[in-house]
């Protein structure tokens, strides 16, 4: 189950940016909503909010260290909550996404945009996601504890 929950993230990340990059130009946008949620390409050298636009290889070690941990930890990751397993897979299978982009063309594709907030990918969604899951599963097993 983890490893289909972990291809198709990764699939669905990589279908979408591969579809955005062949369907638009670099700044393009297009009103799905207007003044609230567009689809925009935009080519990003950093992480989060663009932050940090210089430290590619930082980002590449960092997502290599943190599937390393991964499976170096994977038989206790199993034993633990499905929340925090599976919190793990996903955002796993995100930095991988991202990883994918920033080895391929040095920079992370991202395309949703709701006016407000920076724009972000799949990626990004199933590592935002993977982390509260994980932070839902330690709150909970610390009120379980208590």
């Amino acid at each position: 189950m983890a490893l289909a929950l972990f291809a198709l993230i990764l699939a669905v990340d990589q279908l979408t940016k591969y579809a955005i990059s062949t369907v638009f130009l670099p700044g393009e946008s297009l009103p799905v909503v207007p003044h609230i949620f567009h689809i925009t390409y935009v080519l990003n050298p950093g992480a989060a909010f663009g932050m940090l636009p210089q430290a590619r290889w930082f980002f590449i070690l960092a997502a290599a260290a943190l599937i390393l941990a991964f499976l170096a930890y994977h038989r206790r990751l199993k034993k633990e909550p499905a929340a925090f397993y599976y919190g793990c897979v996903a955002m796993l299978a995100g930095a991988v996404g991202n990883l994918v982009d920033r080895i391929r063309q040095g920079l992370v594709i991202d395309f949703f945009d709701f006016r407000i907030w920076p724009v972000f990918n799949v990626a990004d969604i199933a590592i935002v996601l993977g982390v509260a899951g994980m932070i839902f599963a330690i709150l909970f097993r610390m009120n379980e504890r208590e």
